[in-house]
């Protein structure tokens, strides 16, 4: 019964930060690899994760800017690929708890930012949308969801250093990870990760991972942009301390 309750919970979450607050799907990957082994926990998270994407596309898919995709997802394919070669020769848990303190760093220095005006914040912002910024972040996104499903949080520091508005973010970070999460299964497949009992999970889970979602669209519709830009950082530092912990 707890496994059960701690599974309908993470799939609750899923939905939800698909929909409104991004980054708090990292605590669902904490809460799956806590109740079953780590390889069965990967695969079953992903198809709850696919479930959410497809919804959150579905509904946000004309607020994506496909100019931030076009410039993002060359550099995510290899960062998926690296990410794939460095958990072959390097401690998994170690990774996580390196991409969580990045993530827990970038955060107070986004949070530091947010509170200054003038120069400082208008530098960031014009730094994040060079290509450059976009070759960083799309290889540290790509390297951060292979590794350990943490690229949501690495996109929502990208995104707010944008200055990127609440219903473009949720658009374009929607068609983002719909594509990098089915970029993923050939891998997972081909691991032989897609057992039963994980496709039965996904199924019995996914009226959870739509609710979640629907109380999503309803929280972000009344989130004003301070609140959403404040949300998603908390949301970031939240995840950051689940890979640390985890």
């Amino acid at each position: 019964m707890i496994t059960a309750a701690l599974l309908a919970v993470a799939a609750l979450i899923v939905g939800f930060s698909k929909t409104s607050i991004g980054g708090l799907a990292t605590i669902s990957v904490a809460i799956f690899a806590s109740v079953m082994p780590a390889r069965q926990s990967t695969a079953a998270l992903l198809l709850i994760l696919l479930i959410g994407d497809v919804f959150a596309v579905w509904h946000y898919r004309r607020e994506c800017d496909w100019g931030v995709l076009r410039r993002l997802v060359p550099a995510v394919l290899p960062g998926l690929a690296l990410g794939a070669a460095f958990l072959a020769v390097v401690d998994d848990a170690l990774l996580r708890h390196t991409i969580g303190a990045m993530l827990l760093v970038l955060t107070a220095v986004q949070l530091i930012l947010t509170t200054r005006g003038g120069a400082s914040r208008a530098t960031v912002r014009a730094r994040a949308h060079s290509r450059p910024a976009a070759l960083v972040a799309g290889l540290a996104a790509g390297f951060a969801t292979m590794t350990a499903n943490a690229a949501g949080g690495v996109m929502t520091l990208y995104f707010t250093a944008q200055g990127v508005r609440k219903l473009q973010f949720l658009g374009t970070g929607a068609c983002l990870f719909l594509g990098v999460n089915l970029c993923k299964v050939p891998f997972s497949a081909g691991l032989g990760l897609f057992t039963m009992d994980a496709v039965r999970n996904a199924l019995l889970l996914a009226p959870l991972v739509l609710l979640g979602a629907w109380v999503g669209l309803r929280t972000a519709a009344r989130l004003s942009q301070a609140r959403f830009d404040a949300a998603v950082l908390v949301a970031t530092g939240i995840a950051a301390v689940a890979l640390l912990v985890r």
